[in-house]
């Protein structure tokens, strides 16, 4: 996975329809840029710095794969986007949309077009009284104090007005929570867990991840697969099913949902490529035993992956154990997965093919698969 920033952004707009230009904003950014966390109350202001209409302000906190400097090229696109056009003179006019960024978790950040944080917010009202909705105990870290200190000492008297209408934060369209149990599956190096992970922190989902860092059968047994596969697969069966039947019996007040990296039916195809007929056999009886009793997913998403690109994501991530793993092998696990879902009845499945997909390092593709997940 990589690394999180967490940074505001300031809205503005005194042109055309301001509030549904607010939420258009809003809406790009979390389709662009990154998770919208909080969104502040709407601020009608006078216009500063010129004479003009009025402004709709408002803050909102978002968190992002992408750095500030990257964040900071996505908003202006989202700027032209809803037609911002910015012209040549000197001074302040009037914006369909203004964006810009305040906070950053990198603390400070200074280039010829950025400087975080803003070098003029502790001297505009209209930043500092809706940001102090979502960040008031937030210390300015040159200024040393508080957005809420900040805006006691501001000398900016500007009158503001709060409006009652509230901005929609953009993730209320994607209603995961309506899936109590979610299930993320796929091939090795699918990106199932990384998905399960940022689906958790997005939408408040109590995550439950495969244990496998902790088997000591697995890298043994891409040394040696004759000797160790009965052991590695009856050591995940036990782990898997111990694990799951404990987080999903324990419900969490303070999560929405439920979201696996993993379904205990991967113990089964993965022993039916590993293990010998006489084993396989003793191995589903097992099986058959524990899984009747165990609590489906609502919902069970099989990311698809082609081989080339499952061998490149597993040489990305660099684990020694599983640099030797062959195409062959995954595509053995593939096939098993999808005659899984073939054979199932009683499973809610959906099959998303994210070859050409890359939900990480691209935030329109994560926006894509879960327009998928919930199709």
């Amino acid at each position: 996975m990589r690394d999180l920033y967490f940074v505001h952004i300031s809205l503005g707009s005194n042109l055309g329809d301001r509030f549904n230009n607010l939420q258009q904003a809003i809406n790009a950014i979390y389709e662009q840029v990154g998770d919208v966390v909080e969104i502040s109350n709407v601020y009608q202001t006078p216009a500063w710095g010129f004479s003009s209409d009025d402004f709709y302000n408002a803050c909102i906190s978002i968190r992002s794969f992408y750095n500030t400097h990257e964040i900071l090229n996505r908003i202006l696109k989202i700027e032209e986007q809803l037609g911002r056009v910015r012209t040549k003179t000197s001074g302040y006019e009037a914006r369909t949309i203004d964006l810009d960024i305040l906070f950053s978790s990198e603390i400070v950040q200074s280039s010829s077009k950025l400087m975080v944080p803003h070098p003029t917010m502790q001297d505009r009202k209209f930043v500092l009284q809706p940001l102090a909705d979502i960040a008031a105990t937030v210390a300015h870290p040159k200024l040393k104090y508080t957005v809420a200190e900040l805006l006691d000492r501001t000398i900016d008297d500007a009158q503001i007005t709060q409006l009652t209408q509230r901005l929609k934060n953009p993730k209320e369209k994607y209603p995961l929570s309506t899936y109590q149990y979610l299930t993320i599956e796929g091939n090795i190096g699918a990106g199932k867990t990384s998905l399960s992970t940022m689906i958790s922190q997005e939408y408040n989902a109590k995550l439950v991840l495969e244990r496998f860092a902790d088997n000591p059968f697995l890298p043994k047994f891409y040394e040696d697969r004759e000797r160790y596969a009965f052991p590695l697969e009856m050591s995940f069966l036990a782990d898997r099913y111990q694990q799951l039947n404990d987080d999903i019996s324990q419900y969490d007040l303070f999560k929405d949902f439920i979201v696996s990296d993993y379904d205990v039916f991967k113990s089964l195809i993965f022993a039916s490529v590993t293990l010998h007929e006489d084993e396989y056999a003793l191995y589903k009886k097992l099986f058959d035993i524990m899984y009747k009793d165990m609590v489906k997913p609502s919902l069970y998403v099989y990311m698809y992956q082609n081989t080339e690109r499952l061998l490149q994501n597993i040489k990305k991530r660099g684990r020694d154990y599983e640099q030797k793993i062959p195409a062959d092998y995954l595509n053995s696990i593939n096939q098993g997965y999808l005659q899984f879902i073939k054979t199932q009845q009683i499973l809610n499945v959906k099959i998303v093919d994210i070859s050409d997909k890359d939900f990480i390092a691209n935030r329109e593709d994560y926006i894509w698969l879960l327009d998928q997940i919930l199709e």
